[in-house]
């Protein structure tokens, strides 16, 4: 589904808005039914071309042959068009995802623009994922992720479940401590979350969900540490394989979100 081009406010990127369901329910639902991406009664002004022969021959995964695209705007007419086309998030059936990555980027951990990098993960209490999820689709269109350079962040994920809801932040490079940190105060400052909110962050590598083939499992929470303090400890304290700061022993009774 392609947007007819709209004469308007260029973006500083392009952007790709697409949804998938999982398990069951990959196919998505007739337009206007709840499984469906799509606000009841309304459609955009859309082509919808055939793809060529060639790519119908190809051997596609499961999961990236799950992935429906809805459009890519170019323009800040154009998002606004797609935005209000859709769903909001609390709106959507269980175990759906809304993917906005760049122009190019598949919302993939093998594609190559996200092969070396990582996510960000905000675990959400059940109610708040449209607000969150419009927070920081805006501030990707608007370029307002303070001191996080352009391109680093590759994409975006909100996904739906059934005892909470997920928001990931893709970026480039997950080798590089120093960015994935700023881009961890950047999305604090986006979401306004509280200094403290660091308890309900979770970073995970790509090559680490390659590894274990999923996306939430192992992942880890980081509280940051000053130079000082890494330097007096780095050998007494127990690090975890291939990712930075302290490790986190949480109590059961420590697990409440930073907002609630």
């Amino acid at each position: 589904m392609v947007l007819k081009p709209i004469d308007g406010t260029p973006l500083h990127s392009a952007y790709s808005f697409s949804f998938m369901r999982r398990g069951k329910s990959n196919n998505p639902k007739t337009e206007g039914d709840q499984g469906s991406p799509a606000t009841t009664g309304t459609t955009p002004t859309t082509t919808s071309d055939p793809p060529p022969p060639e790519q119908k021959q190809e051997t596609v995964h499961p999961y990236e042959n799950s992935i429906k695209q809805i459009s890519t705007v170019h323009t800040v007419e154009e998002f606004w068009e797609t935005y209000n086309y859709l769903r909001r998030p609390n709106d959507l059936s269980y175990t759906t995802d809304y993917h906005c990555f760049r122009e190019g980027v598949k919302p993939t951990w093998e594609d190559p623009a996200n092969a070396k990098g990582g996510k960000w993960i905000v675990r959400l209490p059940k109610g708040l994922a449209s607000r969150y999820w419009e927070e920081v689709v805006l501030a990707l269109i608007g370029g307002q992720f303070p001191g996080v350079p352009e391109g680093e962040i590759t994409g975006l994920v909100i996904s739906i479940r059934h005892s909470e809801d997920i928001l990931g932040i893709w970026n480039g490079n997950a080798a590089d401590r120093d960015m994935v940190e700023r881009l961890r105060e950047a999305i604090k400052k986006v979401l306004l979350l509280p200094p403290h909110a660091y308890a309900a962050m979770e970073y995970k590598p790509h090559q680490n969900a390659l590894a274990d083939r999923s996306s939430f499992r192992n992942t880890q929470a980081w509280k940051p540490t000053s130079r000082q303090t890494t330097t007096d400890n780095q050998h007494s304290r127990e690090k975890r394989s291939g990712s930075w700061g302290e490790r986190e022993h949480p109590k059961p009774s420590a697990h409440g979100r930073a907002w609630r």
